[in-house]
């Protein structure tokens, strides 16, 4: 009720002074909550604040649950335990309930650790946002800007009049000045300062887009690639494939020749003459000279049998 009656208030008091200073009331609004979920300094600072207070509350879980423990084994022994015994029992248990109420205190307290930790790491760039604001403010001239998020009911409220995003460009633009360097950098900054949201926003999607494109051209190099390495490991595992199985093919008929001649000769020695050399062992040359005795032998039996022939027929 009190905000309709502010309101109502407010609007009275535009149109008063509009009749007066026979100008229009310039009206601009923010959405606080879309800005900060928009500042990466914002985010990161929040999750670390998280973190610390996911900490802070599984430290006073974990305390609750000893003390839980202790008021269970008490109920359990009470039976078998003096007084003095479960008054000490007792007392013990009421330290580390009071401990538990300190530590809480001291960490989610209106001086606790988490308004310090949040007024270190969240209030500069809350700050930062609200300087933003008012810079917005001035360079447009609005006589009020207004907070979406916050408690002031807002029926209704044309987008045009939102500068929300303004106000993001606006911190971005800040936190690149702080970053900036070498000269060429700085032009650049000058170069899209002088944007326009829209234009920003046109050159972020157009941005966008290129590195989609580049990471679906990527993606389809990459499968190009994958697919021609398979192709060759494929045809080399078919190559290697196949020259085990010639390799194999001639280890086998190299046994199978060799367990042949092994098989053939019971006695050890390979069939010839005896005492004569296998001829499998020997060497060209001496292949050849058994070649030319053998002749000779086969020449002196021939001449010897005509020898005989011929003396008989004396």
């Amino acid at each position: 009720m009190r905000t309709h009656v502010f309101i109502f208030s407010l609007i009275l008091v535009m149109l008063g002074t509009e009749s007066k200073a026979q100008r229009s009331i310039r009206i601009g609004y923010v959405d606080m909550n879309y800005i900060l979920e928009n500042v990466p300094e914002y985010q990161e600072a929040q999750t670390q604040l998280d973190k610390r207070v996911a900490e802070w509350k599984s430290e006073i879980e974990k305390r609750n649950n000893e003390v839980e423990q202790m008021k269970q084994a008490l109920e359990n022994e009470r039976v078998l335990l003096t007084q003095e015994l479960i008054k000490e029992r007792e007392d013990e248990i009421r330290f580390m309930q009071n401990e538990i109420l300190e530590y809480q205190q001291k960490r989610f307290g209106p001086e606790g650790d988490l308004m310090k930790q949040r007024s270190v790491l969240i209030e500069p760039i809350q700050d930062q946002v609200f300087n933003a604001v008012q810079e917005i403010g001035n360079a447009r001239q609005y006589d009020f800007v207004l907070d979406k998020s916050s408690d002031l009911v807002m029926l209704y409220a044309d987008k045009r009049h939102d500068v929300s995003d303004q106000i993001l460009l606006s911190i971005k633009r800040s936190s690149k000045r702080n970053q900036v360097q070498s000269r060429s950098d700085k032009e650049d900054l000058e170069r899209s300062e002088s944007l326009s949201v829209e234009e920003v926003r046109e050159r972020e999607s157009r941005e966008a887009a290129a590195e989609a494109k580049q990471t679906e051209r990527e993606q389809l190099i990459e499968a190009r690639r994958a697919s021609r390495d398979s192709l060759q490991n494929a045809k080399r595992e078919e190559f290697e494939r196949r020259r085990r199985e010639i390799l194999e093919e001639r280890q086998r008929r190299k046994d199978s020749i060799e367990a042949a001649r092994s098989g053939g000769n019971t006695s050890g020695n390979p069939p010839g003459l005896p005492g004569e050399t296998p001829p499998g062992t020997l060497s060209p040359e001496q292949r050849r000279q058994q070649i030319l005795e053998e002749r000779q032998r086969r020449r002196d039996s021939i001449l010897e049998s005509r020898k005989k022939k011929k003396d008989s027929i004396n």
